[in-house]
């Protein structure tokens, strides 16, 4: 909850940051009432506001938005630490059965949107 508010002023609109930091705030407050299926939400959208944050983390920005933007991605990491157990709620999700094979190509996909999240924005 807190890295999406915190990555709100730092949204960019080419990456709608502001959608995907509220997506994370809501699942975070589903997460807390108990409901389950909020953590692959919360993983999701942990990934997704990486593009937005990590520049302005490392590549651009005064002194005040670099700090915030770290303290951001502090936040943001216990939700992708998080990954294996989000694959196993997404395959229930998706209705597959949840074997070990199926969690591990979710798992898979998850890592790769990672590593594009983290490429694109140096292109």
């Amino acid at each position: 909850m807190t890295g999406g508010l915190l990555a709100l002023p730092l949204a960019q609109s080419s990456w709608h940051g502001p959608e995907v930091a509220a997506v994370l705030t809501v699942s975070a407050t589903a997460l807390f009432a108990g409901q389950r299926w909020a953590i692959a939400l919360i993983v999701i959208a942990d990934l997704f506001l990486l593009p937005t944050v990590w520049p302005r983390a490392f590549l651009e920005g005064e002194l005040v938005s670099r700090t915030v933007a770290l303290m951001t991605l502090a936040a943001l990491v216990p939700g992708v630490l998080a990954m294996r157990r989000a694959a196993a709620v997404l395959v229930l999700m998706t209705g597959q059965r949840r074997t070990q094979q199926t969690c591990r190509r979710v798992h898979a996909g998850l890592v790769a949107i990672v590593v594009l999240a983290v490429i694109v924005p140096l292109l």
